[in-house]
């Protein structure tokens, strides 16, 4: 039973630890030095790292379980953008976001408030750039889709958590974040143009991309080959756009 339930939680979160711990220490990178201080005085000197996977064991505590599903959005392919999906009544992970911030912005909330609210904000922007969490409600995201992946059974949502980020490249999360984040300034403010809603619509782009290619193969290592520029991508990009998130705030 408890095997069971360990493997439940893990299909059901985005990146796994190691792509959280990227975007997070992306983000952190990329702070002014007065945000990054505001920030870690509100964690209590824990770093954002620390905190990044937090909400994935939160979300099935009582206390939090309204953020179950703030993970994730469902577009199936006859809706085609998120724009024109039907929404979850709960919340999911944009309106989730855009709440997050409202309220960090309005300097309302207690200490604690706000320190649950910013590592939510860390968890779930990361969340959003996971291609499998903008997946189709018809298979949750991926966990119904069923794929060879060098050779062992695994669901396809279980496969862009963790699996692929390990197969793209064997790095602690503080050498992905050396070799991803070289960009120029003017091509990180290009990254973080828009809002949430935006950016949650590349995100359905590149799921449907991953579901035409993900079927009917053992996925090997040219699915990785191919994929590998996109997991990097997707990481960088939310590490950038959550420093940018947390500089609009503070």
């Amino acid at each position: 039973m408890l095997l069971i339930a360990t493997s439940f939680t893990l299909s059901a979160s985005a990146w796994g630890p190691k792509g959280h711990d990227v975007v997070a220490y992306v983000a952190e990178n990329n702070l002014s030095k007065r945000a990054l201080k505001r920030v870690e005085a509100i964690l209590d000197g824990k770093s954002m790292v620390y905190v990044a996977n937090w909400l994935d064991n939160a979300s099935h505590t009582p206390e939090y379980a309204y953020t179950k599903t703030w993970h994730y959005v469902n577009v199936e392919p006859s809706e085609g953008s998120y724009a024109e999906s039907q929404r979850e009544p709960k919340g999911d992970v944009v309106t989730a976001v855009n709440g997050i911030v409202e309220r960090l912005k309005s300097g309302e909330l207690r200490k604690e408030e706000e320190r649950a609210e910013l590592m939510m904000l860390i968890h779930l922007v990361g969340d959003m750039h996971c291609p499998m969490h903008a997946g189709h409600k018809s298979d949750r995201g991926g966990n119904g889709t069923q794929v060879k992946f060098f050779g062992k059974s695994r669901n396809l949502h279980s496969v862009w958590d963790s699996e692929i980020v390990e197969s793209a490249h064997k790095w602690s999360y503080t050498e992905w974040q050396r070799q991803i984040d070289r960009l120029s300034r003017k091509e990180c403010r290009a990254i973080v143009q828009g809002t949430p809603n935006d950016w949650i619509e590349e995100c359905v782009a590149i799921a449907d991309d991953v579901y035409r290619n993900s079927t009917g193969t053992n996925l090997s290592y040219d699915y990785v080959a191919q994929y590998a520029p996109v997991v990097e991508q997707q990481l960088l990009k939310g590490g950038l756009r959550l420093a940018a998130l947390i500089e609009e705030i503070y």
